[in-house]
């Protein structure tokens, strides 16, 4: 049996300029995981069982190489996809396909089944690559596994920055630019996917960032779940009209994150802050020439509430609800800002950056 556990991720900065290929973007990986657990099943199907969509297991058979799922059950897709990408990689190597149950448990909502925006499908496109990599026992280098993750996460929603992904696999602080899905695809297509894994992939780049010495991260949660897929693509609809100077939210984004990772190679503390106020506007001046709610009024008061006790803040992610991110001194007294947060039905998560150790075992 096999089990990965890979974390959920939370944007600190670079929010949408990040979709275009070359653009740069802050993540964090956050120590809740989702769970993949895979065995090798007795019988000629296979089982995918998951706790987020009922325990009643779906069940898979093959024709040829193909995989093919007796009937549409889309809350898998990132699953399925994973499974295609990693099986077509290991048959170019030579592995014999088998079947296997696989069974996934997540922490990255609550109770209720409500999600808190820490990017579940990432991590469950991560757990299913690395489950693999492991049962087919391709050995392959986290480089790899992040550009079949991409691929999975592509195939599904072909306007992914690949931002969550990368935090999910490779943990803590990262900065990250995401390739050309375009020329990625094109590829992939024309070349298969060993080809496109072996590639220098244009515009995407990653590495990992120390942290900051005395600052304090702390997540707020609006109550409100919101749609990435549907707040990215309304941009995206929107952003070739002139009205939005899109171009130069692009630029002064991509400054802006150059200079929050500046800030974090020299272990400047105040010098991220201003570039977390830096980026709160350039979403809140985005979301007005768009017509769109990004900062949405639960996520004003949340940061408010921040900057009032002398913290940066802005909402993580695509906005329209789901988490704000506060960065703080571990000496600023943060409980008047709690207090209006309870005041304004904004819960407080217990999150804390996950430092990139895979939680996994082998038995």
């Amino acid at each position: 049996m096999i089990e990965v556990s890979a974390p959920g991720k939370l944007f600190i900065a670079g929010e949408y300029a990040v979709v275009e290929p070359g653009y740069p973007a802050v993540l964090i990986a956050v120590d809740r995981f989702v769970t993949v657990t895979l065995a090798a099943a007795a019988t000629g199907t296979g089982r995918l069982i998951s706790d987020q969509f009922g325990h009643l297991p779906v069940l898979w058979r093959r024709d040829g190489d193909r995989l093919v799922i007796d009937r549409d059950q889309r809350p898998f897709d990132y699953v399925l996809s994973a499974i295609r990408v990693v099986e077509a990689f290991a048959v170019d190597s030579g592995r014999p396909l088998a079947f296997y149950d696989l069974t996934i448990r997540s922490e990255l909502d609550d109770r209720s089944g409500r999600k808190f925006g820490l990017g579940s499908s990432a991590a469950v496109t991560v757990a299913t690559v690395t489950a693999l990599d492991r049962f087919y026992g391709l050995g392959l280098d986290e480089l790899s596994r992040l550009k079949l993750a991409l691929l999975a996460t592509i195939g599904v929603n072909p306007l992914a920055s690949g931002g969550d992904v990368a935090a999910s696999l490779y943990g803590g602080w990262i900065a990250f630019s995401s390739p050309d899905r375009e020329w990625v695809l094109d590829h992939h297509a024309r070349s298969g996917v060993s080809s496109v894994v072996a590639a220098d992939w244009p515009g995407l780049s990653i590495r990992r960032l120390s942290p900051l010495s005395g600052g304090r991260l702390v997540v707020g949660w609006t109550g409100e779940p919101a749609s990435t897929a549907q707040l990215v693509d309304g941009i995206q609809q929107r952003k070739r009209r002139v009205d939005t100077h899109y171009e130069q939210f692009l630029g002064d984004s991509r400054a802006c994150v150059d200079a929050l990772v500046e800030a974090f190679d020299s272990d400047d503390l105040a010098g991220a802050q201003a570039q977390l106020h830096r980026a709160r506007r350039l979403l809140v001046r985005l979301g007005v020439s768009m017509g769109m709610s990004i900062e949405t009024p639960e996520l004003t008061l949340l940061c408010d509430s921040a900057e009032y006790v002398g913290a940066a803040a802005k909402s993580s992610g695509a906005g329209g609800g789901d988490c704000g991110i506060v960065l703080a001194d571990e000496a600023t007294d943060l409980d008047p800002m709690f207090r209006r947060w309870e005041l304004g039905d904004i819960r407080r998560l217990s999150l804390h950056v996950h430092g990139g150790a895979e939680p996994e075992t082998t038995a």
